[in-house]
């Protein structure tokens, strides 16, 4: 026998406040009204009003700030970025790529430390000497162009690059399967030459260096 479930208050609070965000009666950035206010109008107490904050918050639609109130940040939940690469073809996060790399290389060549240049250049000569196997070639690569990103010191780009390698991992061993040319002297090349665009501090060489060497994965996919 099916039961019928009660939904909380709570649960019912947050969803009326999310639909009168959606609905643009505050607008980012906003200062909403206090608990005395919104207790009323939702029929509830300041207990549950302060509980559907919460789950809000946790959601990434509102933000308190401790001695101001509470603001909208955001006039919808944010989707799920993992159900977000799960639907994107390979060509789109490759144009994704693009747009955090290029800009990336362009920052790390601005900012690298000698630290940085250690990295880039162990994670080079580990790329050129990986051992057997598709897997390992895609996890040099991926390794060498994560220390670029991490060169930028723009820790939400390196975020980003985190967040697309897993998805982008595994469409890379299904292409380079089929392709088996991967790893070739020319590919390693533009490799050697994006490294060095960042050792020698040359933004607008780098960004350019990176942008050509994904362009031509993109092609290659397409």
């Amino acid at each position: 026998m099916v039961q019928i479930q009660r939904t909380p208050l709570a649960d019912q609070a947050a969803e009326i406040l999310l639909e009168r965000v959606r609905a643009g009666e505050w607008t980012l950035g906003q200062k909403l009204p206090g608990e005395t206010t919104l207790a009323p109008q939702l029929g509830v107490g300041r207990s549950t009003v302060r509980e559907a904050i919460r789950q809000l918050a946790g959601r990434g639609v509102l933000t308190t700030r401790q001695g101001s109130g509470v603001f909208v940040a955001a006039l919808d939940v944010p989707e799920d970025w993992d159900a977000v690469l799960r639907r994107a073809d390979i060509v789109s996060v490759i144009e994704a790529r693009i747009a955090i790399e290029s800009e990336a290389a362009a920052l790390a060549a601005e900012r690298r430390t000698a630290v940085d240049v250690r990295a880039i250049r162990r994670a080079l000569d580990a790329r050129a000497t990986t051992g057997p196997g598709i897997e390992n070639h895609v996890d040099a690569d991926t390794a060498f162009h994560r220390t670029i990103v991490a060169a930028s010191h723009n820790s939400i780009l390196l975020d980003l690059f985190d967040a697309l390698t897993p998805r982008l991992r595994q469409a890379m061993i299904e292409m380079l399967r089929i392709r088996t040319d991967h790893g070739g002297p020319e590919d390693h090349d533009r490799h050697v030459r994006l490294a060095q665009t960042v050792i020698d501090r040359e933004p607008d060489l780098a960004g350019a260096e990176s942008r050509d060497h994904l362009g031509a994965l993109k092609k290659a996919l397409a």
